[in-house]
């Protein structure tokens, strides 16, 4: 029922531009009230994963198996489906040799599902690689930050995003569901580009701030991972600093750090790098409610 509903309602509203009435957020004591609990997703090639499918173990399919069936994804688009690795575009099959891509949100619902076994939840997520936050991503896009990173032709993918996720929940009704969460993986590109990297800290709590308000949700939990350049990482690790229900996971370079993520031979993450990222964004997240709750 809730696969058919959301499906039918990205083939009927797509680009609807009324979010609906803003729905308060559940607090960990509102769990098992019935509310679908719906998760964000945005970022470029990192968020939409390169991990192959094809490497779960048969635990990791096990594991899906059991609570797949609570979780939907919206991805990109695409019909809305039980939680699962995708199928990933001719170009990325090709040089990744694989038939099914997974990111961090696999196992960050594989891991938030086992934690609330009564809730059903839907993600929602919407990625582009080689996209930067200064220019595609941008909720203040200009044709002058676009032009920066040469992307004035490119989507302005933060109102898409937006879109997506009205078209999406425009099939039910605000009491039915909460929004509980954004999380972001995306900075790669911005630390290429000087300009951007520089400005990524501002540009960043722009983004936060207008999906908050945008969502009617002004203290919305917003998840992000350290990835980029220097001052990418330090204009993330200054937002983190400066803005409430903000969480930002490391990174380390050396393998035997326990902030240490897995990549592939050009630079993205394999499938034990977005394994153990999913699962820490999960452990990230249970952790922000638990402290709320106290």
């Amino acid at each position: 029922m809730l696969l058919a509903r959301a499906t039918l309602a990205i083939l009927a509203v797509l680009g609807l531009t009324v979010w609906g009435q803003p729905t308060e957020p559940a607090s960990p004591q509102q769990q098992a009230s019935g509310k679908l609990n719906v998760f964000i997703f945005a970022g470029q090639s990192n968020m939409e994963g390169r991990a192959d499918g094809a490497k779960l173990s048969n635990e990791d399919r096990e594991r899906l198996a059991r609570v797949s069936d609570r979780i939907a994804l919206a991805y990109n688009g695409e019909p809305v489906r039980p939680l699962s690795p995708v199928a990933p575009s001719p170009e990325i099959a090709e040089i990744y040799k694989c038939e099914q891509i997974f990111g961090p949100e696999l196992f960050f619902g594989i891991a938030l599902a086992e934690a609330w076994p009564e809730e059903r939840f839907l993600f929602i997520k919407r990625t582009a690689g080689a996209t930067t936050l200064h220019g595609a991503w941008n909720p203040d896009w200009s044709p002058e930050k676009a032009a920066t990173t040469k992307e004035t032709e490119a989507p302005k993918l933060y109102g898409e995003l937006v879109a997506y996720a009205r078209a999406v929940l425009a099939g039910f009704a605000p009491a039915e569901y909460s929004l509980r969460g954004m999380l972001w993986v995306q900075g790669e590109s911005d630390g290429a580009i000087p300009e951007a990297a520089r400005a990524y800290g501002d540009n960043l709590k722009a983004l936060i701030a207008r999906i908050r308000t945008d969502t009617g949700q002004p203290a919305l939990p917003f998840l992000l991972f350290e990835v980029g350049g220097t001052d990418v990482v330090r204009g993330m690790q200054r937002v983190a600093e400066e803005t409430s229900d903000v969480h930002l996971i490391p990174q380390r370079p050396e393998p035997d750090s326990p902030d240490f993520y897995e990549k592939l031979e050009n630079g993205h993450y394999n499938h034990d790098g977005l394994k153990k990222l999913g699962l820490r964004f999960a452990e990230v997240y249970l952790k922000a409610c638990e402290q709320a709750s106290e």
